[in-house]
């Protein structure tokens, strides 16, 4: 770890300055100025050794590729300073979009859509009662510093030649942390959160399990995110299955605390307006 080097360092500056005070305990002059001259060098080599040593420790818990630790601390200093930011969507547009910010501001709250009804989403909405985690997933992703290969792992598919087949690693982690919270879809959120270190806040826009229902201009209704696309008639009025879905209270703290409140980008009746 390097650290016993720096411990020799610190146990000779403190042997120097001792050997100092006792030479500044001398009535000749010259000798007292000595004394003093070995103090501040014993001090030179206390402080050297200190800092060298807490530099080795903290080395030993950061990603290889980020050992400089002044560039760290400065741009995590830099970042606390940023604008709060409140993005509001879903999709893949919301996960891009915050990926870039977060080089911005740490300060960012993105309030993401759980309406999906598709894929891995939807099955897991099917069998388990839960919200869809899928958007949740993309942006717990975008926002996170831990190393890469956690975020690829959380965005692993399972081959079709596989039990699990369609399911991404990441919504089956989110699901797993619902059920260790006793059903607490906001709690498993923030649990991922710190399982990737991410920088910001991810917070699910309701925990009411809602499916979006679409009415289109010749009458006909469509139950379910994933089927509302459709090119064929133009979408007349757009709503909830659950009339009393509540927002969550972070999302309504995170936007009355907002200096900029994003919509978009995304798909404005699948993304956009159901957060709405």
């Amino acid at each position: 770890m390097k650290v016993k080097r720096w411990l020799f360092t610190v146990l000779l500056g403190i042997v120097v300055v001792s050997f100092g005070a006792i030479l500044t305990a001398e009535p000749y002059t010259f000798i007292s100025v000595l004394g003093i001259v070995w103090i501040l060098c014993g001090m030179v080599l206390i402080v050297l050794g200190m800092s060298k040593m807490i530099i080795s420790l903290l080395t030993l818990f950061l990603p290889k590729s980020e050992r400089d630790l002044v560039t760290i601390l400065y741009q995590r200093r830099y970042l606390e300073k940023g604008p709060k930011i409140v993005t509001i969507g879903g999709g893949h547009g919301l996960s891009h979009l915050i990926f870039g910010l977060k080089e911005y501001t740490s300060n960012i709250t993105a309030i993401v859509t759980v309406a999906d009804s598709g894929g891995s989403s939807g099955r897991l909405r099917e069998e388990f009662n839960i919200v869809a985690p899928g958007d949740i997933r993309n942006c717990l992703v975008a926002l996170a510093d831990a190393p890469a290969l956690m975020g690829q792992l959380f965005q692993f598919r399972f081959s079709e030649n596989s039990e699990l087949r369609g399911h991404n690693f990441g919504n089956l982690f989110l699901t797993a942390m619902v059920q260790l919270t006793d059903g607490d879809f906001e709690r498993a959120v923030k649990e991922t959160s710190r399982v990737l270190a991410i920088r910001g806040k991810v917070v699910p826009s309701t925990v009411s399990n809602i499916h979006l229902i679409a009415e289109y201009e010749d009458g006909t209704r469509t139950k379910g995110e994933a089927k509302i696309p459709n090119p064929n008639s133009h979408i007349k009025h757009l709503f909830l299955t659950d009339r009393d879905a509540y927002p969550t209270r972070d999302a309504l703290e995170a936007i009355a605390d907002a200096d900029v409140v994003i919509l978009g980008p995304g798909s404005l009746y699948t993304s956009v307006i159901p957060n709405l």
